[in-house]
């Protein structure tokens, strides 16, 4: 017997056949299988997010067959809870052989590190430290910034997260010691610091930590006087949700981050995050506005130089970059992969992290328009810095790769490329 049609399933039939596409015509435009198309029409399979995307774009379907599969939320990122940058101990252990961890731990529950501890010190707490020290201290520290974030192009999370914590810790214990304007700019760096890190901290697929660390951003900020981090720590929150294909959590955290009390940059950042969101959903329209919204506010001038930029800073183009990345979630792969080798063309090759992230999409819509070849003779430079970078989002597009590519198992590209694809697509863990 017959299996009982979906609700998708139903809907997909009825408009393909409102729209006078046979399962042959709609097969070609969205390069699923007549087999398959079939299968997901009788209830008797599942459609994929992908397929969902796809189907509704060639569909017109104006984002209704992508709500009819969307996936059950995994658990909106919880509300941080404001604390105080003094709440608690930072202990981080490092070991010579990989496994590393960083805990924090309340002033109340700190132990004396016993006979096995190797060094112990401490500050006096006393020492003061001068302007001139304490502008010493900022240049370095501003540099050494720039250089961590390059380094972090290019290598794993897990190289880079204990010299930034400590450097994190460093700015936030120097603050109480110096005079108010270099306190509050100690401030201000450590809690770009400690933004950086909870980035990082995703990558490694903690998402719980990652908002941790954005909080942690938010009260060095807050302390030093600074209230706008908190609204970017709303669009890191919506990038969370993002990557859970949660499109209403993202659009609504991002517009939260839109107020007109925020910086320019933070708003743009907040409508570009805004416009993927609705890209999850469909909403064509509503994504085209957040980015021409983003790519107005974007374009204004920033009136602090010296403060390290907030976002990404190896995009020349972002909302170039993330039309792109729309464009493949709204069911556009050809536009999408268009836009984004527009955009792939400007980056520096050595940003890695963003020549992986944006080329493995790239190469997804690739596959997506049923140009199988392209799309793997794309990939294969790419798989290098996958390893090299280890992120936990870009590997996320490394699946969705895999197994749009596995449905051309029989192709010589496929073929070859598939074992280090299927290896890759397993790292990182958390």
């Amino acid at each position: 017997m017959p299996q009982p049609s979906t609700e998708f399933g139903e809907e997909l039939r009825k408009r393909r056949l409102d729209a006078g596409l046979s399962l042959t015509a709609l097969s070609a435009t969205v390069h699923y299988s007549k087999a398959q198309l079939s299968k997901v029409e009788r209830g008797i399979k599942a459609p994929s997010r992908d397929l969902a995307r796809l189907c509704d774009a060639a569909l017109q379907a104006d984002g209704e067959l992508i709500a009819l599969v969307a996936a059950p939320p995994a658990g909106s990122p919880r509300e941080p809870v404001p604390h105080g940058i003094d709440e608690e101990e930072w202990t981080m252990q490092l070991s010579p052989d990989g496994p590393n961890w960083f805990q924090p731990v309340g002033r109340r529950q700190v132990v004396s590190a016993g006979a096995a501890s190797l060094m112990r010190w401490r500050t006096s707490g006393r020492s003061p430290v001068s302007p001139a020290a304490g502008a010493g201290i900022l240049e370095a520290s501003r540099s050494l910034f720039t250089h961590y974030r390059r380094l972090g192009q290019s290598v794993e999370p897990g190289y880079l997260l204990p010299g930034l914590i400590a450097q994190t810790h460093t700015l936030r214990e120097l603050s109480a010691h110096a005079d108010s304007r270099t306190r509050q700019e100690l401030l201000a760096l450590g809690s770009r610091y400690a933004e950086y890190v909870g980035w990082l901290v995703q990558e490694t697929g903690d998402e719980q930590a990652a908002l941790w660390w954005t909080q942690r951003a938010v009260d060095l900020a807050a302390a030093g006087g600074d209230r706008a981090l908190a609204g970017y720590a709303l669009v890191r929150r919506a990038l969370v949700t993002l990557y859970q294909d949660d499109a209403e959590q993202t659009v609504a955290l991002a517009q939260q981050a839109q107020s007109s009390t925020l910086p320019p940059r933070i708003r743009g950042l907040a409508a570009q995050r805004e416009a993927q969101g609705h890209a999850l959903a469909g909403d064509l329209d509503a994504c085209l506005r957040s980015l021409d919204r983003a790519r107005a506010l974007l374009g204004r001038q920033e009136s602090d130089a010296e403060a390290p930029v907030i976002g990404s800073m190896h995009l020349p183009d972002s909302v170039g970059m993330v039309t792109g990345w729309c464009l493949f979630d709204l069911g556009r792969p050809h536009e999408a992969a268009e836009e984004l080798n527009r955009q792939l063309a400007l980056v520096s090759p050595d940003a890695v992290r963003t020549q992986v992230r944006y080329g493995v999409r790239r190469a997804l819509a690739y596959a997506a328009d049923g140009e199988i070849e392209h799309a793997c003779a794309l990939t294969v430079p790419l798989l290098d810095g996958v390893a090299a970078v280890r992120s936990a989002t870009v590997t996320i597009d490394l699946r969705r790769l895999a197994r749009a590519l596995a449905r051309h198992s029989d192709h010589p590209a496929v073929r070859q490329l598939a074992p280090r694809l299927g290896t890759l697509s397993r790292f990182p863990q958390p």
